[in-house]
């Protein structure tokens, strides 16, 4: 009997803890004042423009950063020079890279020869001394220094000739 009786009494205390009373008066008018004002309408979607494709056609010119070469410069040291690549040589696994992705990270001295580190585009860091060879354009280190490398490049001149253009990588140091 005494379970029937706080049975009946808790389920009282339900119901009136969920009566609404003038608790959410101000909930229920501001609910009815949205749903009595008007619904909106949504805008369009605006008409997409078709795509043109962009061809990009200065990839053969000189880069922005590069000093301009003179032609007349070009001509004297393609008639001077008697430079050409060892096409017979088996490639280096740097020569696959362009220079301009590979990066000098640092150096290490071992049996007394600095030889330096670098980092390829796809994250491989690579040991390489004087004589080594990278870079697409038969690159050879001449250089190996603390802070940088230097390289000789052989590129051609647009013709039968080749010329010898140096380079440098720098080590890049992180901030």
């Amino acid at each position: 009997m005494m379970k029937r009786v706080s049975l009946i009494a808790s389920f009282a205390l339900v119901l009136t803890a969920c009566g609404g009373g003038a608790e959410f008066a101000d909930l229920d008018a501001f609910v009815a004042a949205k749903r009595a004002a008007p619904s909106g309408q949504i805008p369009p979607i605006p008409a997409l423009k078709a795509y043109r494709a962009f061809s990009y056609s200065a990839s053969g010119l000189r880069g922005p950063f590069n000093r301009p070469v003179d032609v007349k410069e070009i001509a004297r040291l393609e008639a001077a020079s008697s430079v050409k690549p060892d096409t017979k040589r088996e490639k280096e696994y740097l020569e696959q890279y362009s220079l301009d992705s590979l990066t000098v990270v640092g150096t290490v001295r071992l049996s007394g020869k600095l030889w330096a580190l670098v980092k390829d585009a796809d994250g491989g860091v690579h040991r390489v001394k004087e004589s080594n060879y990278l870079g697409r354009n038969y690159g050879k280190i001449i250089e190996v220094a603390e802070n940088y490398l230097t390289v000789i490049e052989i590129v051609s001149t647009g013709g039968d000739g080749w010329v010898e253009r140096p380079r440098s990588l720098e080590l890049k140091v992180r901030n």
